[in-house]
């Protein structure tokens, strides 16, 4: 624990979570060096409610490290509780408590938490501690919870597009005058290529472990070292400094070609094109608005095409703050959701990546190694396997939260249980992400070394993916049959000679069972 003099009569403390590292976070707002102290703390319950990837609170750990420092440059005063500090009480709550009585502080105040479960904690805070607790809205992002109340209460159904143009038309961002720049909202359907032969993208640099870092790494290593994956290697950015720097190298480097090739998969190359900085944005290192106005500057200026630069905004000012606000309109019980009554329990081979299967032993591997994988891999190659077996949400979410770096469970949930698994019974999106081993051979090179083949769906050689998707479809028709979207693989399934479609319901069979 961190010694910074005497308290000051009336101290206030001003609580700064792991994913808040911000300098111009709520809490921190009026904010008088003279007379408040700020808290951070590393805490067991946090390093373990999951058993999270070690890079992952290595990550979190020296990232919070290095904002305290910069906040003491700063010339304000933190009070910071390691993990292994004496006395240490291994909960935030504990945390508040014990600091309020060393500073003899008079209030605290905190921005919100970002998740339920802490939220939750923080609502014990004021009892504990003692003093009133002020919880301040987090405004780094673009649609505050009101905002997105709103524009949900008028919907019988809620759609990420719809969402996003009204997103695009409040903040400004992508227009010209009242219309999409380029007329068009949405140029998805021109960032669906393969990598082509010969095409290589720019490497994304890793960033040396520091002594601070350094020293995470040992005490990470001695305390979480048995959780799945490696800490060899780590080389995300920790410092404001570094992360922008990384930013600013990906939107020189590789934005450009970014929309073209944002769902291809490539062996041996898990970054491809993609920017790689959800874990600073998820922190706080860096700044959604910043972001989305040097994309914009990009484009106009000629650097990046227009289907690249709205491909990244759609991500942002789309995606994120769709799931954030779903996540929060729910609530908890969103998480109980099962609408295909899916409950088989993960195989093995995602903690090991052990698996005849190229495209999963390469997807896994690269999360093993990094810590990281990109969108599609989670969503079309490790999400539609889970999909397609009928693997429990509650697990799948569990591994999904525990293995990436970015992983934190306002975005992580509904992303997983929504988009990948279908679980919220089409709440988040319209259709399963289900698909055959077809689409992983069209948008990757997986399946050239496989001993699987993609364009065999019966005997000793054919690819899983493909009876399992017909299996899939099978055994929820009752739930999937009515949707519109479906409604061509449905007539195809329907169209299959009765020996067909029961040999590809025999083989997924087979496959299932020797799963178990």
């Amino acid at each position: 624990m961190t010694g910074i003099g005497a308290p000051a009569p009336g101290t206030t403390l001003r609580m700064v979570l792991g994913d808040q590292l911000s300098p111009g976070i709520a809490a921190l707002r009026d904010l008088d060096p003279e007379r408040d102290v700020v808290l951070m703390a590393e805490v067991a319950a946090e390093a373990t409610y999951v058993r999270h990837h070690p890079q992952k609170i290595v990550f979190f750990l020296s990232a919070m490290r290095h904002f305290a420092a910069e906040l003491e440059a700063a010339g304000v005063p933190v009070d910071y509780v390691r993990l292994d500090d004496p006395g240490n009480t291994g909960t935030l709550g504990g945390e508040v408590a014990r600091a309020v009585a060393r500073h003899r502080a008079v209030r605290v105040i905190a921005t919100e938490a970002g998740e339920w479960r802490l939220a939750a904690d923080m609502a014990g805070w004021q009892a504990r501690a003692g003093v009133p607790v002020e919880i301040r809205e987090d405004d780094r992002f673009l649609c505050p919870h009101a905002v997105f109340a709103e524009w949900a209460e008028e919907r019988r159904e809620f759609r990420m597009e719809h969402f996003y143009r009204v997103m695009r038309r409040r903040t400004g961002i992508l227009m010209d005058g009242g219309g999409p720049a380029g007329g068009r909202w949405n140029f998805d359907a021109e960032n669906r290529r393969r990598l082509p032969d010969g095409v290589e993208p720019p490497p994304v640099p890793g960033i040396a472990p520091d002594d601070v870092t350094r020293a995470v790494i040992a005490l990470v290593r001695d305390r979480f070292g048995g959780h799945f994956g490696d800490l060899d290697g780590f080389g995300y950015a920790v410092t404001r400094s570094d992360a922008e720097a990384l930013w600013e190298r990906f939107v020189v480097e590789r934005l450009p070609r970014f929309g073209d090739y944002q769902d291809a998969m490539a062996h041996g190359r898990p970054f491809l094109f993609h920017a790689v900085v959800a874990p600073y944005l998820n922190v706080g290192l860096l700044g959604a608005r910043a972001m989305l106005a040097r994309v914009v500057r990009a484009w106009r200026d000629g650097s990046v095409p227009l289907n690249a630069a709205e491909g990244f905004v759609r991500q942002i000012l789309g995606w994120r703050e769709y799931v954030r606000g779903i996540y929060w309109q729910q609530g908890p019980e969103y998480a109980a959701r099962n609408a295909l009554g899916a409950d088989r329990a993960l195989p093995a081979f995602f903690w090991s990546g052990d698996t005849d299967m190229a495209c999963l032993a390469a997807c896994i591997g690269d999360t093993r190694r990094h810590a990281y994988a990109h969108h599609i891999q989670r969503l079309m190659v490790i999400g539609n396997f889970a999909l397609l077996i009928g693997a429990d949400p509650a697990a799948v979410n569990r591994w999904y939260l525990e293995v990436y770096a970015d992983a934190v469970e306002w975005v992580q949930l509904p992303n997983t249980h929504g988009m990948v698994l279908h679980a919220d019974g089409g709440l988040l999106g319209s259709k399963p992400y289900a698909a055959s081993g077809r689409y992983i051979q069209r948008m990757s090179d997986y399946c050239g070394g496989c001993r699987h083949r993609p364009d065999v769906a019966v005997g000793p050689e054919a690819c899983p993916f493909n009876a399992l998707y017909w299996h899939f479809l099978d055994r929820n028709r009752a739930t999937l049959g009515g949707n519109p979207r479906l409604a061509m693989p449905y007539r195809t399934l329907d169209r299959f000679e009765p020996d067909r479609r029961d040999a590809l319901l025999r083989q997924a069979g087979r496959f299932l069972a020797q799963l178990a």
